[in-house]
């Protein structure tokens, strides 16, 4: 891949990361005992039922947002971590170079497209 790219999908990695951390900001703290952890915040609106029933609902939907979040926050990671390594653009599988607008379209991917093909047939 040639540098060009790889600068503009490190910049674009850098601002989904940006974007994936500050969303989490609004509805969670930092886990001081999981590295790149947060902890979804319970919400509290009163002490009516109605209030106890919109914060078991909030919490429910922050948690399960938590969830995506982090796994996006951990693809984007994996994929800054490789660049640095020199190993962005190479299947984890079948170790070959995975195609540019595949990575374009789709810049945390770790897996070329036929190895994708097979594991998602496998399942």
């Amino acid at each position: 891949m040639d540098k060009k790219t790889l600068a503009q999908i490190k910049n674009r990695l850098l601002k989904q990361k940006k974007q994936i951390e500050d969303d989490l900001k609004k509805f969670t703290k930092k886990d001081t005992h999981e590295k790149d952890e947060h902890r979804t915040e319970f919400p509290e609106y009163g002490n009516k039922n109605d209030d106890n029933v919109q914060e078991i609902d909030e919490y429910s939907t922050n948690l399960a947002k938590e969830q995506v979040l982090e796994k996006s926050l951990r693809d984007v990671i994996s994929s800054l971590d490789r660049i640095k390594q020199g190993k962005y653009g190479i299947c984890k599988y079948c170790k070959k170079e995975i195609d540019a607008k595949r990575l374009i379209a789709r810049p945390v991917a770790s897996a070329c497209i036929e190895c994708k093909i097979k594991l998602q047939n496998a399942v």
